[in-house]
């Protein structure tokens, strides 16, 4: 048998000294990325001192604060989380904790904050959008099209005014709801006109609160077509403007109304005893119809004056 080539021999110990060679870097590799992550979380607090002396001795004032963005979120507050008036040190505050306090802000989905020489700090806001009024238990609160809400403890006359246009929603399970309904009544525009507040029912259904004092009672998951029938029977019937109590459309292929209690008739009238039904035409709707179901939930009140 031939002996191993010299080419063949020094390629086997060549391995053989790699293999250790390569475990030593990548520990090395590993140890100083440790060590960077360590310095990094501890820049803040062990630069700030240099970073307040740096300021001081730069010369560098803030003359300009310019905040860009701000739409709902008071500028005032921007400010006072920003930390920084003009005549301090441009030099002497940390762009990255301040950025952190003004995310805090009630309306702030996320902000960024930069100077720019030779005196200017600019902040930058992405505002949260308020999309509808949520009340439960009595309160008021702005909810997001995600239904999360706004980090704000209630709402006071002046907030309810500027938020009146907004959609108010009424229980528990409104918020995570909300954008389905809103988008359903979006297309039914003649319906959501007359809609003053929607009231989530056991978390899965809606009852809808009209500027009549009707209710509207929507079925589980079908809000569109459901909205949809009621457009056609506001075309046919103006079905909305009715003196009636509530309007059911859970079933789809009945159409329940109940009538607001008429006053008894006069002794000059002929004398038959007012009825709980009136026929309404088309409706199907008449003394003989089943008796409406009490709506379930609770009523909407008032926003705060």
């Amino acid at each position: 048998m031939d002996r191993p080539s010299r080419l063949l021999i020094f390629a086997r110990r060549q391995r053989r000294l790699v293999k250790p060679a390569l475990a030593g870097i990548v520990l090395m590799a590993a140890g100083g990325f440790a060590l960077h992550v360590d310095h990094a979380m501890r820049s803040e607090q062990s630069f700030a001192p240099m970073r307040a002396e740096l300021g001081r001795v730069s010369g560098l004032p803030v003359v300009e604060i310019i905040v860009q963005g701000r739409n709902m979120q008071p500028e005032a507050s921007v400010l006072e989380a920003l930390g920084v008036t003009r005549g301090d040190p441009l030099l002497g505050f940390s762009i990255e904790q301040a950025r952190r306090r003004i995310d805090r802000l009630a309306f702030v989905e996320h902000a960024t904050v930069e100077r720019r020489l030779p005196g200017t700090v600019l902040v930058r806001l992405t505002e949260r959008r308020p999309f509808a009024v949520w009340q439960n238990q009595g309160r008021f609160v702005l909810i997001d099209r995600n239904g999360q809400v706004v980090a704000q403890q209630g709402m006071n006359g002046k907030d309810a005014e500027a938020f009146a246009q907004l959609p108010l929603v009424v229980g528990a399970g409104a918020p995570a709801a909300a954008a389905a309904l809103v988008d359903a009544l979006d297309t039914q525009p003649t319906v959501r006109s007359q809609v003053v507040a929607a009231v989530r029912v056991g978390q899965r259904r809606w009852n809808l609160t009209l500027r009549s004092g009707a209710d509207v009672l929507l079925p589980e998951g079908e809000e569109v077509p459901a909205l949809a029938r009621l457009a056609q029977l506001e075309d046919h019937m103006q079905l909305l403007e009715r003196p009636l109590v509530n309007i059911d459309l859970r079933l789809p292929d009945r159409l329940q109304l109940r009538m607001r209690p008429q006053p008894a008739p006069d002794a000059a009238d002929s004398g038959r005893p007012p009825l709980d039904h009136e026929q309404l035409p088309g409706s199907g709707v008449g003394k003989d119809s089943p008796s409406h179901i009490a709506p379930e939930g609770s009523a909407p009140t008032r926003r705060p004056a």
